[in-house]
């Protein structure tokens, strides 16, 4: 088994960062930074590394391997690191590190934020994720119901990651179908045949850097000139100050998982006058909690009020962030919650959709110069709305314009720009075996609107993946409501380009010039 890990993901040009491995005989490890292009900073040669086990615990408590190799971070610039192992025999593994700037400097204006909460949710080696014993159910001991009861809380952080977390190749999937349902066909999800050939759990496209979203935003970003610090979600929990020089924090993987402290830091930044870009969706939907130094990592999701230590602590307790135990919803920061948005273009849910959005707002800031009006649709062909998608509730004025309703912490002030249709699960009993089946809707409703009631639980299924923004203190917030975005730019949309340009000016970032 060729295998490693590194003791922390975060480092600063200067610092060191221990590499733990399992592999046959003398390895040799390739560090490359990846953006636009991929460029080696360093290799090292005849490490001396040996086989070792997997211990009976090690989603749980780690692995517990001995260092192999420390490595001195260089004069390096900020950015994701890709680390290489390659074996005697051929095999080889991967893992990262984020470079962030040297203390006390930055080399930019916005600070991209890495959705690392998110990698470890999904991360399932040595056994569990947050989500499921997916092991034992990839191996068919368990049936999904089954592995999902047997979930995980607390996860470490000291073992290697999923390699299609990772490490996923060029050709990967997106977590989309790319075209509409066909009439009476069965509906499916993304490209099944591609995860059964690549051995690939229902888990392991939702996280992660290489060819992914934050991949590809960067890769656009160092494009059109734009430089980039980085972060990583751990560094705004436990440094209270990381995002003070930026004018812009940025936030364009799927980030799903946050801290009450990493909260807090965005908050501060914002009410200061920051502007946050949430270029995603499915943001801030669940809370999370850091121990042991960053070792440890809590995420106990539906079960969060089940441990004795979060009942008699629930500023500590780890569940949705829009529990009504904590009083504080997410969209009271980011303007949208995924509890109102879902899903679109996978399985029966908005199988058929446009999976862009349709153009209300055509005045909004956003828009100005990108030759878009009322009732276009932008997106549609790249498909950009997909996957996971963030909304709220909202009514039609007199102007034929939706209006946000203010609830479960929308802000009244929030800004439609668009909107399309999407759902939070499949309905039973409409003929279609479903593929993603709605998760714990009575616990959602009960949330929304008081009560668990069959009625309660059908409102929930039907929602709007929302674009928008709204000023919170004296910053402000774009939400643009959808985790495809980046794959717009990817897609070279000009639309989206443009408004991405727009959101980056308003909140004080600009290309560098180049002669």
């Amino acid at each position: 088994m060729t295998a490693l890990y590194t003791d922390r993901l975060s480092v600063r040009p200067g610092e060191t960062f221990q590499v733990h491995a399992s592999a046959k005989g003398l390895c040799q490890l390739e560090i490359a930074r990846v953006g636009r292009n991929r460029v080696v900073v360093q290799t090292h040669v005849d490490i001396a590394t040996a086989e070792h086990p997997i211990p009976t615990a090690a989603d749980a408590e780690g692995c517990g391997w001995p260092s192999c190799l420390t490595v001195t971070v260089g004069d390096w610039a900020s950015g994701y690191y890709d680390l290489l192992l390659t074996a005697a025999d051929g095999q080889s593994a991967r893992h990262f590190v984020c470079v962030r700037p040297a203390k006390g400097q930055t080399g930019s204006r916005a600070a991209i934020v890495l959705a690392t909460n998110t990698y470890h949710s999904y991360n399932w080696w040595g056994g569990a994720n947050a989500y499921s014993d997916v092991t034992s159910l990839m191996t068919g001991r368990k049936s999904f119901a089954d592995a999902m009861d047997d979930a995980i809380g607390v996860l470490s952080t000291q073992r290697p990651f999923i390699p299609l977390i990772v490490g996923a190749p060029d050709d990967a999937p997106r977590l989309i179908n790319l075209r509409k349902r066909g009439f009476e066909e069965q509906p499916f999800a993304a490209d099944y045949d591609w995860m059964i050939a690549n051995g690939c759990s229902p888990y392991d496209g939702s996280a992660g850097f290489l060819n992914k979203w934050e991949h590809r935003f960067v890769e656009w970003a160092e494009g059109e000139g734009y430089a980039l610090d980085y972060h990583t979600d751990y560094d705004l929990d436990a440094e209270d100050d990381v995002l003070k020089d930026y004018s812009c924090a940025l936030f364009v993987g799927h980030s799903e998982y946050w801290s009450g402290r990493e909260r807090d830091q965005i908050e501060r930044f914002v009410d200061a006058g920051g502007g946050l870009a949430i270029l995603s969706g499915n943001t801030c939907f669940w809370k999370v909690r850091w121990d042991d130094d960053g070792k440890t990592y809590v995420c106990r999701k539906w079960r969060g009020f089940d441990a004795a230590e979060d009942r008699n602590d629930p500023a500590n307790a780890t569940h949705l962030w829009s529990h009504p135990n904590f009083a504080r919803p997410e969209a009271e920061l980011t303007g949208l919650s995924f509890v109102f948005g879902g899903y679109h273009r996978l399985g029966m849910c908005a199988s058929r959709g446009q999976a862009g959005f349709t153009i209300y707002d055509d005045r909004h800031w956003a828009l100005e110069g990108s030759d878009l009006f009322y009732g276009d649709v932008i997106g549609d062909q790249v498909p950009l709305v997909g996957y996971e998608s963030d909304g709220c509730r909202f009514q039609f004025d007199d102007n034929g314009l939706p209006r946000a309703t203010p609830m479960v912490g929308v802000p009244e002030n929030l800004e439609i720009i668009g909107l399309v249709p999407c759902a939070f699960g499949e309905e039973a009993g409409r003929g279609y075996a479903p593929v993603i089946p709605p998760e714990k809707l009575d616990v959602i409703a009960k949330v929304v609107y008081g009560d668990d009631t069959p009625e309660s639980q059908a409102k929930i299924l039907k929602g709007h993946a929302i674009l928008a923004s709204f000023k919170r203190g004296e910053g402000e917030v774009f939400n643009a409501g959808t985790t495809e975005w980046a794959h717009g730019l990817a897609a070279g949309d000009p639309y989206i380009a443009r408004i991405t340009r727009n959101v980056l000016t308003r909140f004080g970032v600009e290309p560098e010039k180049t002669s």
